[in-house]
């Protein structure tokens, strides 16, 4: 296969591929929200600085709870989850945690024997973001830059 020599994007290409991005954001700052929430944990800053998007793949939030202790929140094209901030000092680090935690997630869910289709295939599902999560953290041109937030939501 050839590969296509790739266009400029016109302005007003520009423009949309930015929106999209800012709607992703937005998106992924309420699914992280509404996960903290759901879990009794009430979210009350977030630490922009320390959070990074990898559009449309994931988003990392470090968010600063009403219970006085921060999180970390992954949400994306993957499964929603948080763990506390002590599990990784940076949103690099906090990448690789998600990952080596699904994979014991799955093994958990097949060693005792994934009773349905359902099951066997969230097992998959874990195993397959895992390996994408851990091959994002490894990649140093993603974490080379700072984060570009686009929505102004700082203080919940």
């Amino acid at each position: 296969m050839q590969q296509q020599e790739q266009k400029p994007l016109t302005p007003e290409q520009q423009a949309e591929l930015q929106q999209q991005e800012i709607q992703w954001q937005r998106e992924c700052f309420q699914n992280a929200q509404k996960h903290l929430a759901e879990k009794g944990i009430m979210p009350k800053t977030l630490l922009e600085k320390e959070s990074r998007f990898l559009a449309p793949l994931c988003a990392l939030w470090k968010f600063k709870a009403q219970n006085g202790k921060s999180y970390w929140v992954i949400t994306g094209r993957l499964p929603t989850d948080h763990a506390e901030a002590s599990a990784a000092k940076d949103a690099r680090d906090a990448m690789r945690y998600f990952s080596l935690q699904w994979q014991l997630k799955a093994d958990q869910i097949i060693t005792a024997g994934a009773r349905d289709k359902t099951q066997a295939d969230f097992a998959n599902l874990l195993i397959n973001r895992a390996h994408g999560l851990y091959e994002m953290h490894e990649n140093e041109q993603l974490w080379a830059k700072e984060p570009d937030l686009k929505i102004s939501v700082i203080n919940l």
